[in-house]
């Protein structure tokens, strides 16, 4: 019995595999992954096939011995190896001071897959102490502007597999968690530019944030959110906005990470934040 993502599979289901390999036998890797996520319903709530869920599959089953595979026909580039760092963008720098109110309406905009998403990623390359990092999973960015010009950028991501605090939080078994951990968001970049100084504008910023954020994910990824968290580095904050905006402090990592195998921290420890935006979420991400 092998056991992937979640998924039990039995003698049956690795039959299926190699019958679909030998019924076509001209197709490639990619081509077989489709026809096996068709087949065996694997798709994203958006309708999208999970067609690289059904390679991964493909290729644990081929190295346990199960199965084998058609020779590889091509090798893309890993764009994570090779990544291009965002180009600086010239933008007005001067010093935007005063209060909530002299901001007038603020325009938030997503802006992934948009002309826009370019200049997202290199302000927060250029101004957050972390620089840019491509989320994973599925993602969201946002630009928010005053007028024509930019106050602060936001990145949404898939949220990690284990977080200890947050797992503990929401009181999930494993097998919920493996299957609704979509349901979560996780907040990996929070950028006020450094020449904007409004008070209490990032704690304002994050509670319109999480009031449009589900419906933007489930337009875009056909679900919504019922969870989000981030991380704070306490050595350097305090994440005075996130608590100040109603978020939990849920408690702290272990600091190893998740492919730890000595069991000791090998990296800086952070306090977990966390904010549901449904007050059924237990009931939501327990099923």
């Amino acid at each position: 019995m092998l056991r992937y993502r979640g998924r039990e599979l039995g003698q049956g289901e690795v039959t299926f595999v190699r019958e679909l390999i030998a019924d076509n036998p001209q197709a490639s890797r990619r081509a077989l992954s489709a026809k096996l996520s068709r087949a065996w319903g694997w798709v994203q709530p958006n309708g999208q096939l999970r067609d690289m869920v059904c390679r991964s599959l493909m290729l644990a089953l081929e190295r346990a011995g199960q199965i084998e595979l058609p020779p590889a026909r091509r090798r893309p580039p890993n764009p994570l190896a090779r990544r291009v760092r965002p180009a600086p963008v010239e933008i007005d720098r001067t010093a935007v001071r005063g209060s909530l109110d002299d901001l007038g309406r603020l325009d938030f905009r997503q802006v992934r897959r948009t002309g826009e998403e370019a200049l997202c990623n290199s302000l927060i390359e250029q101004h957050h102490y972390l620089g840019y990092t491509q989320p994973v999973g599925e993602q969201l960015k946002y630009l928010v502007y005053a007028g024509n010009r930019p106050l602060a950028c936001f990145a949404w991501s898939s949220a990690p597999r284990h977080v200890g605090p947050r797992d503990r939080y929401i009181a999930w078994s494993p097998e919920a968690r493996r299957r609704n951990i979509r349901l979560v968001a996780y907040n990996p970049r929070f950028l006020i530019l450094p020449w904007v100084e409004v008070r209490h504008l990032a704690s304002h910023l994050l509670g319109h944030m999480m009031r449009v954020l589900s419906a933007d994910w489930e337009r875009v990824y056909g679900h919504p959110i019922y969870f989000a968290e981030t991380f704070v580095e306490p050595e350097r904050y305090r994440g005075t906005c996130y608590r100040a905006a109603n978020w939990v402090m849920l408690g702290r990592t272990t600091g190893r990470g998740k492919d730890d195998r000595t069991h000791r921290p090998n990296r800086t420890l952070k306090e977990v934040l966390g904010y549901a935006l449904s007050r059924r979420f237990r009931e939501f991400l327990g099923r």
